[in-house]
């Protein structure tokens, strides 16, 4: 029924939009917000002494590049309806996100410093109930990419032209549910929906091609009908030319991002350790004396 409904839907053109909802930033000025926000999580997991800084340092650029030059927000509105979704499928990399919704003024960056704390709305995985600008709740990998799909259904169906942004990591591929996930959003012909890979190639039990193997991804994906596209995660010319690509009408798109876990920080980076870690005294003021 879903699919007869669907019939005689165009392709929407986001990008053609009255207002603008983005930052207008360099280069330059986006990878000074991405060492910010680096700088906001070592912080912050220093503080609450829990955490996982690997996943979240690896996706820092990814979600600058989102909030400050893609997304159709507006923070002082964090519920406006027709503004773009994103879905933090990997909940665990929760920090990443609150240290964006900061700097894009969701809330006051003091509020950072709460992480994991009693009674603060910033949990250990995102909540829509408790954080502005949290569009969906999230934590049990491979969970995220079904709400994203549904978010995109429903923006079809009542003929709205915001766009659904989900960021996985690339363990979550191990999960059926991500695969049936993926088969419905080429069945509904979800072109308004963005899938994005947080391809590190690191899990919390080791390298992905030794947990289980998840190559050759894109061309699985091509396989399901989606549209595909490889980026340089941690480039900001990259991911920003690859997010304002031109739609393919009734094909989802995926982008698969190659990140490095724990960019940004020489004693983390592509250390499957640092997946889940406590950042001692020392860890904090190293990294932070890397990030100035």
């Amino acid at each position: 029924m879903v699919s007869v409904i669907l019939e005689g839907i165009d392709s929407m053109d986001v990008q053609q939009v009255g207002d603008r909802f983005q930052e207008d930033l360099s280069l330059a000025e986006l990878r000074e917000k991405a060492r910010a926000v680096r700088r906001h999580i070592v912080k912050m997991l220093g503080a609450c002494q829990s955490g996982h800084p690997g996943g979240s340092f690896s996706c820092v650029e990814i979600l600058v590049a989102l909030y400050f030059a893609i997304l159709r927000i507006k923070p002082d509105t964090p519920r406006w309806e027709e503004r773009d979704r994103f879905v933090l499928s990997k909940g665990h990399a929760a920090p990443a996100l609150y240290a964006v919704l900061a700097e894009r003024e969701y809330f006051p960056v003091s509020t950072l410093m709460t992480l994991r704390q009693l009674d603060s709305i910033l949990q250990g995985h995102p909540s829509m109930k408790a954080t502005p600008g949290v569009d969906m709740t999230t934590g049990s990998l491979g969970q995220g990419i079904s709400a994203a799909v549904g978010m995109a259904l429903a923006g079809k169906l009542l003929r709205k032209s915001f766009r659904v942004y989900a960021l996985l990591g690339d363990g979550e591929f191990q999960s059926g549910q991500v695969w049936e996930a993926v088969m419905a959003a080429a069945h509904y012909r979800l072109d308004n929906l963005t899938l994005i890979v947080d391809y590190n190639k690191l899990q919390i039990d080791g390298p992905v091609k030794e947990v289980m193997n998840i190559e050759p991804l894109g061309d699985k994906l091509i396989a399901f009908n989606w549209a595909v596209s490889t980026t340089d995660g941690h480039d900001f010319d990259a991911l920003t030319s690859v997010f304002r690509e031109p739609i393919v009408p009734a094909r989802p798109k995926a982008v698969i991002a190659l990140t490095v876990k724990g960019k940004g920080c020489s004693f983390m980076e592509n250390r499957v350790e640092y997946h889940g870690a406590v950042l001692s005294e020392d860890m904090v003021a190293s990294a932070l004396g890397e990030l100035t």
